[in-house]
Order: C-alpha cells, then structure tokens, then sequence
C-alpha cells in the first residue's frame, strides 16, 4: 500500500521538477533580456515557487519511504522477538548466551538483506517512473512524411497546387490554397510581418500539416538557412563545411560570396576562430553571414534562405546579393529567398511571390513596386565617409579577441575540502545537524544496551538465589527466566520499538535537513547567478550552467544527506564496536587497529581516482546538454571488521557525492555585478536631462583592449547601450545622466527606469499580456491600447499565447512585440539597438554613428540585426508614426551604423577606433547626417592612435 501512494506522489514530483527545469531553462537562456529590463527578481521568484511545490512533494515522498525504512526496520528487529518467544515460551528451552548470539549474527544477516529492500523498492519505482516517461515520450506521434514520401517523383521540381497547410498539432490552417512552382533561380517571398512566409518555407520542407492539395517535392538534399542563425560552438569553418567535405577553393569562393573575407581578417585564428555557443562570438550580421555561407557551401541544388539580408546593413547586403546569390555559386540552383529587401533583390528575381494572410500569388513585371516604393536605398557614397588609408589599415587590423569565447569548465582535483562539506552544513542549519547527532548516538546508544539486555539474559540463567537476592546490576531485579521468561521478552520487545521509533524520528530530521539544505542552496546560487557579471554569461554556456543547476542540485536532493548521516552512524558504530570488544578482549585492539590501516591505505588509493571519474563524469554531461540543447533549436536544420568495510564504503560513497555539491559551491563564488549604492531620486531620469562623458574609457574583460577609449562630449540626452547591453563599468572616467554618476546608481533602479531594446527581442512563455507587463504594472486597457497601435495590421489581443522564445510568432512579429514593450514604459531615456533601413526617424532622436569601427563581438554599437530590421516597409511607417507620437517628450538613442538609417536625427555622435571624432547637431545644411557640427578635440591624433593600439579590439569591420 505504501509503495502504491509513494508512486503515484513520485509522478507528481517527476511533474512538478520537469516545470521547473523548464522555467529554470527559460531564465537562464533570457537571464540577459531579464536584467536589461529588470525582470529578474519577479521570474527568480517564480522558479522559486515551482522549487517549493518540488520541495514539499519531496518531503511527501520522502516521510513515505521513510515509513517503508521504519517497517522494514521494525519487522527486522521483531524476527529475534518472534524466534525468542517460540524458543522460551512455546518449546520451554533456555535462552542461553551461546544460543542468543549466534542467533543474533544469524538475524543480522537476514536484517542486512531485509535492509535492501527499501532500497531496491526505491530503484525500482525511479526506474519504473523513468521508463513511463519514455514511453510516453516515444509514444508522440511522429513526422508524417506522407507527402515526402508522395513526391519522389518530382525529379527536382517544386511544385504546390491549391495546397494547404497547418501547423503541427493545430487545425488552423496558416496557408491556404496554395498553388506556386518554383523554377531555377531566385523566387522572391515578400509580404507584410506575419503573413506567412517563414510558414511557407516550413511547408515546403515538411514541417507542417499537410491537409489537402497537391504537392510535389524533390528527393534531393534542401540547403537552409533559418530566420534566426542556427550556429553551434565550432569554428567558423566547421559550422560552415558541416557535414560537406572541405573544398580549399569552394571555402574560399563562398568567403568571398558572403562578404566574410574582411571578418575573418580581423581574427587572430580566421576560419579556425571558435565563435562559442551559438555564436556569440559573432555579431548578428556576422552570424547571418555564416549561416548563409553554410547553404551555399553546401552540394544541395535547393536552396530555402529564410531572410538572410535583414541583419545586413545596405552595402553588405548588395555586396551579398551581387556576389553570391547572382554569381557562379548559384548557378543551376532553385533558389526561394524570403526578404523584405525586395529593392535590391528583383533585379535578380526569377519570380516574385507575394504572400498575405496565408495566401500566396506571383506578382507580375507590372504590379511589382518601383525600387524607391521598396526601401529607401542610398548609395555609397551617402555613408559615412572615411579616409583611404584609414580604411585600408582597418581592413587588415587584427583583433584583440580572445582565442576562446568560452572558457573550460574548471574540475577541481584532490579531495574535496572541508569547506564544502561546511558550506553544506551550513546550509542544513547546524541546529539540526546536532539534534540529528544526538538522536543517531542515541540510537546507537540503545542497540548496545539491545546487546547488553540479551547477554543478561543469557547469565540470569542458572542464577544463584543468594546472588539474585543481593542483586545491584541494572537487570538483576527481574526474575530468574527459568521462573518467569515473560519480563524479559518484554523487555527485549520494548527495545524494538524504542529503536524503531528512534529510527523514525532520525529519518525525519534527515528529512528536514535535507529539504533545508536544498532549499537554501539553491536559492542561494539563483541569486548568484542572476546577479553575476555579464562577463559570466558570455565565457559560460548555458549547458553547462544547467548542468550544475539540474544534475548536481538532483544529487544534493538525492542520498547525499544518507550518505552524511550512515557515515556518522557507522563511524559513531565503529568506535562503539571497538571499545565494547576491546574492553572484553584488549587483545583484539591491535588487529583491528592494523586491520583499519589497511582498509585506510587501500582507501586513499582508491578514493582520488574515484572523485576524478566522478568529477569527469559531471563535467561530460555539459557539452551533451548544450549540444542537446542545440540540437532542439536546429532540429530543422539537422533532424568493526564489518563496520570498518562499510565505513570506507560510505565515506567513499560520500566523497564522490560531494562532487557535486562541490561544483554547486563554486557557483556561490561567482563574481557579482556592483549592485550600486546611490538609489536616484524619483523623477530621476527627467526629459530634459543631460548626458556627458568625462574621459571615459571602457573593456568588457580585463584581458581585453579598451572598447571605448578616453571618450569625451555632452550630448542633449540618452544613454550607451554599453551600459545597459552589459552593464560595463567605466574603467576610468565618468558617465552621467541628468547629473548623476550611472557606475554609482543602484543597477535595478537604473534598468527600471531606462527602456532598452535589445536587436533580438526575447519573448516569454505565456500570453502578450504577460511579454508586454510581466510585473502588472500596467492596466490591460493601457497594454491593450498600445499593442493596437504598435501591431494594428495584426489579428492580436492581450490573451493570444505565445510560446517560449517566441518560436510561434515570426522574427518580425517579435520585434513588434518588443517595440510595444519599449512604448508602454515611457520611459524618459529608450535605447533602440539599430533601427531598420526603411525607418526614418524624427528630429528628436539622438544617434550613435560609427564610421570604420572595428569591434569585438558588440561594442557600443552593433552593427548588425536590426532591432527592427525584419519589419516591412508599411509596418515600419506606423512604427515610425507610433514613436513620434508615443515617444515625443523621450530622448531615444538608436545605436546605428547605417547613415540611411539616421537620416533625419537631430544629434550625432561619430566614433572611429573606439575614439570619439565629433558630436553635436547633424548640418542639414549640406553636410548630411554624416556630417557633425563640433569635431572632437585632437581628432586626427586619438584616431592614429586608436589604429595603432587596436581600437575597439577588432572582431569585425563595418561595411
């Protein structure tokens, strides 16, 4: 009956842990977006709420086989009761010493087997939990390749006829009767944010429900590049080649087609460069680029390219156009590119086909709009203008990036210290700690008094009247058992349950201690690592993060606190074995004295090798996780003598268990970000606040060139995406907004108050309501009202679900979603990473123009993936009219790179070599936007020497 309930609340449990290692994996992958928003404590908690239900269904199922442990325990301790009562009181024999303790070591044996039970009942019922899990699992439905299969004979061809198509699992259809063929060549998809482009592609590569129409489709292998880079932590050559044999000439060809060739120049290892997990060694454009290249380089006659030229700024994306989706590369290849940048592609088009609201048709010659309608293109020599030679040397700098994005994770070696096993102490409270010592002594206490009782019984046999009337030992008092059996039967029953109940309430506090120490662990290094440096997240995968969050927390939940606690009962039993025998027999100290050296000498050969395989075996599950992990986001792209043994047994047990809570421990020494000490007042930012600059100079690591060097100037308003991207400290100077020093104010009120949008939006599971006020800080009407305005065009209300990541909305619908975040803040200070080509802004806002800035990774601009690049033109002008209108007493900053995308902006600040080169009101004049009205002081000196020291540390050269 016990085993029957602690399965059912085991599933419970199982069910319970899988939420919250799914909120954990949620935060830990959004832990950036978080904090930029100042979102972290309110999901912290919420993972915290999910740790608690885990926590007191472990207390459940824990009370539950701890019941199952006291009745093995008690039927154990019954059996010589039982056999005793027979022999004495049914068969009328005494109970002699050398009977009673022969019997006893044969009891033992028997409780020793018994003791397995409860254990092997607990294995079993994991394993059987497991195994439905897995079974569960294995019993989804599979991808129905029903159409694939229908379509061998295409022979190459793509052909759609009155198709239509859903989405896994739903009855929606997202295309409806589609009829399109694809012929060699380019095939342009355009259409308006969420009509269904990114789905059309899906469809054609069986990632939908097909429903009803015909379909043909090759055989052959598809080349894909997805809206979001899908990138694993290799080289830059292995992430490209993939699974293709590498081709010196082809590699070269398609380096040059993807405009690579100047990137790779400014690593130090080109090619070879590892560009860590997921790619965030790269910036978004530099990704793209990679991904893209990947398709290319492939042998497959089929290309799907899903938006590869929004995170391109203008001359890179005609350069990629030009070169590689119009050059030899491409030659005889079907092509299908979804773009909003159809200015620059339709001269290469084959065909073009508009899709809106899930319906697809090619447009004709005549209906396709005049290229100045498309985007607002502006050529070359409109950009910002920079000398020959200073182009040149920046062309050939090499980075100062390091030659790992991602550092090693750290194994310790030796033993483990004793500052892990205090830190776990700690953790468990030390007041239970010393109650459960006293109960476990006590309990040892009461088996040796067990032993006494029976050896007293053993002698009362035969006893002499005289010596039994001048009686003064503890059980002389009780009669002959020859006269009277009955007492000490009693006796020896009560014993039992002394010892059973003592057992019970020992696993309790083991219960307690347990839930304790796991609790404020992991609460503990939650807070830890949502307050470390952002130095952490970028040199820590989030596999491994997870590992210790997921497996070496489970180990902390699991028999560690057994182990703790049989290591103090056997160590407790031994000393107890030894001074019972050695009184008896001083003989008998000597052998076992040399008996434990033994056990001691083989021990500490033993255990070293033993934590190192336990330590390796730890830190192997990281890569798996984040290659796993991987996996998923690319799927479509990839598819005494006894007490001495078992005392060096426990502590062996014991030592390779604390492994884990030693990897744990190291996670509550994490560097942490300043937290800040002056708390603004609270009007602070106001609108008509100042921001200056003093000398300052700025690096992300200290290993790291300066990024910034010694920049200086007053500006309007605004803000550095250098603070709030990564929240980097200056390393010298000072940086004040509306009169206050930023590296002093408290970084929560600061993110709270300044509004930054990030160039990839991340969205949260739950609804719009809860991506757009998480904190409910806002009335519905008020959210309601803005995504209206934000996303008029789309069929949105507050209750529409979205999936984690976002993975059910397209990028572009994303990136609404994350302009309506930035709208309904208002705050007084907003940060746009990049604005799209097609959105021009008004004269209030300020820019960021950086002119042949070489930057490592992400500088204080990046210069790629547009916070809104994925957003068409239409779109973008009610973007543009929603910002002037929302945003009109805001100053908004716009990290741009692109002079056509500033055009119109009021202020300007030009940065060339991680140096400032000028600032203040754009001359609309004549000079353009490009062009500043104060020049900074000692220009042409600070830009030799940001070349000659590096600059920004390099990474990349704007195009």
């Amino acid at each position: 009956m016990l085993t029957r309930i602690l399965l059912r609340y085991e599933r419970k449990r199982r069910a319970v842990t899988d939420q919250k290692l799914k909120k954990t994996t949620q935060y830990v992958e959004a832990i950036r977006h978080l904090r930029w928003y100042g979102w972290q404590d309110f999901w912290q908690e919420q993972i915290m709420q999910a740790r608690q239900e885990e926590l007191q269904l472990f207390i459940v199922t824990g009370l539950l086989r701890a019941l199952i442990y006291v009745n093995n325990y008690l039927a154990s301790d019954l059996f010589p009761v039982a056999a005793f009562y027979a022999y004495t009181i049914l068969a009328g024999k005494p109970l002699r010493i050398d009977i009673a303790f022969p019997a006893l070591q044969l009891f033992g044996l028997l409780e020793n087997s018994l003791g397995e039970v409860p254990r092997l009942i607990t294995i079993f019922l994991n394993a059987k939990i497991a195994v439905d899990r897995i079974e569960d699992f294995m019993g989804e439905p599979d991808k129905d390749d029903a159409m694939i299969r229908s379509s061998l004979s295409g022979r190459g061809r793509i052909k759609l006829q009155h198709a239509s198509f859903a989405w896994p699992g739903t009855s929606h259809r997202v295309l409806r009767d589609v009829s399109l063929e694809l012929p060699v060549g380019v095939t342009v998809v355009c259409g308006k944010v969420g009509a269904g482009k990114t789905a059309l592609l899906q469809a054609l590569l069986g990632e939908l429900e097909w429903q009803e129409g015909e379909v043909i489709l090759p055989s052959d292998a598809v080349g894909y590049c997805a809206q979001t880079p899908w990138l694993q932590s290799m080289s830059i050559r292995e992430n490209i080649v993939f699974t293709s044999p590498y081709e010196e000439s082809r590699f070269r060809k398609v380096l040059e087609a993807c405009a690579l060739i100047p990137d790779l120049a400014a690593f130090k290892d080109g090619d070879l460069t590892n560009i860590g997990e997921n790619g965030t060694g790269l910036s978004g454009g530099q990704k793209a680029r990679v991904a893209l290249a990947r398709a290319i380089y492939s042998p497959a006659k089929i290309l799907f390219l899903d938006d590869p030229l929004s995170a391109l700024d203008h001359q890179t994306a005609e350069t990629v156009v030009r070169k590689c989706l119009s050059g030899p590369l491409t030659d005889g290849r079907t092509i299908l590119l979804v773009t909003h940048r159809t200015a620059i592609c339709q001269g290469i088009a084959t065909q073009v086909i508009e899709v809106s609201e899930g319906s697809a048709r090619v447009l004709d010659r005549g209906e396709l709009p005049k290229e100045e309608d498309l985007s607002r293109v502006v050529s070359s020599d409109s950009t910002v203008k920079s000398k020959p030679d200073e182009q040149d040397r920046n062309d050939s700098s090499e980075a100062a990036a390091p030659e790992k994005f991602m550092e090693d994770e750290k194994r310790a070696h030796g033993g483990v210290k004793a500052a892990v096993y205090w830190e776990y102490v700690k953790a468990g409270k030390l007041k239970w700690w010393a109650i459960l010592i006293i109960i476990v002594v006590l309990h040892r206490l009461v088996g040796v008094g067990d032993t006494w009782f029976l050896k007293a019984w053993g002698e009362a046999y035969h006893r002499p009247q005289k010596q039994e009337r001048a009686a003064s030992g503890l059980f002389d008092l009780l009669p002959s058992p020859e006269v009277n059996v009955r007492p000490w039967l009693l006796g020896f029953f009560l014993l039992a349950i002394v010892q059973a109940a003592i057992f019970l309430i020992w696993q309790c506090f083991m219960l307690v201690i347990t839930y304790t120490a796991g609790r404020r662990m992991f609460k503990d290094i939650m807070n830890r690592v949502s307050h470390a440096s952002f130095r952490f997240y970028d040199v820590t995968p989030v596999g491994r993060l997870m590992n210790r969050l997921t497996s070496d927390i489970g180990v902390i939940d699991g028999d560690i606190t057994s182990q703790f606690e049989d290591v103090a009962y056997l160590a407790i039993a031994w000393t107890s074995s030894i001074v019972v025998i050695a009184s008896v027999t001083p003989l008998f100290l000597l052998f076992s004295l040399s008996l434990t050296a033994l056990f001691v000498l083989v021990f500490r050969r033993f255990l070293p090798t033993s934590q190192s395989l336990r330590r390796l075996e730890m830190v192997s599950l990281s890569p798996l996780m984040s290659n796993f992990g991987a996996l998923l986001d690319g799927l479509t792209t990839v598819r005494v003598v006894r007490y001495t043994h078992r005392l060096c047994k426990r502590y062996g047990k014991l030592q390779m268990e604390f492994v884990s809570v030693e990897r744990v421990v190291e996670l509550l020494h994490l560097e942490q970000e300043p937290p800040g000490a002056v708390d603004p007042p609270a009007w602070w930012p106001s609108y008509n606040g100042d921001i200056v600059f003093e000398d300052v100079t700025i690096r992300y690591a200290p290993h790291l060139e300066p990024s910034l060097t010694k920049i200086s100037f007053r500006i309007p308003a605004g803000s550095t995406t250098a603070l709030l991207g990564r929240t980097v400290k200056p390393e010298t100077g000072r940086i004040l907004i509306d009169g206050i020093d930023v590296s002093t104010i408290n970084t929560q009120a600061l993110r709270n108050r300044i509004t930054f949008l990030p160039q990839d939006p991340h969205l949260f599971p739950g609804t719009i309501h809860s991506n757009l006020d998480p904190l409910s800080q806002h009335p519905a009407s008020d959210c309601a009202a803005v995504l209206h305005r934000v996303a008029p065009s789309q069929p949105w209300s507050l209750a529409n679900p979205v999936e984690a990541g976002g993975k059910n909305l397209s990028q572009g619908q994303r990136q609404l979603v994350g302009l309506a975040r930035a709208v309904l803040r208002r705050s007084a200070v907003v940060i746009l990473d990049e604005v799209p080509h097609s959105l021009i802004l008004p004269p209030f806002f300020l820019f960021f123009v950086v002119s042949s800035f070489p930057t490592p990774k992400k500088t204080l601009t990046s210069n790629q993936n547009q916070a809104t690049a994925s957003i068409d033109l239409a779109t973008a002008i009610d973007v543009q009219r929603v910002l002037r209108q929302e945003l009109a007493e805001s100053t908004v900053l716009t990290i741009a790179h692109r002079v056509e995308a500033v055009e119109g902006a009021g202020f300007c600040v030009r940065l060339e070599g991680g140096r400032c080169v000028g600032w203040g009101p754009t001359d609309r004049d004549g000079g353009g936007v490009g062009e500043v009205v104060v020049e900074a002081e000692g220009e042409g000196e600070e830009s030799e020497e940001g070349e000659r020291g590096g600059g920004a540390g390099g990474g990349m050269r704007s195009s």
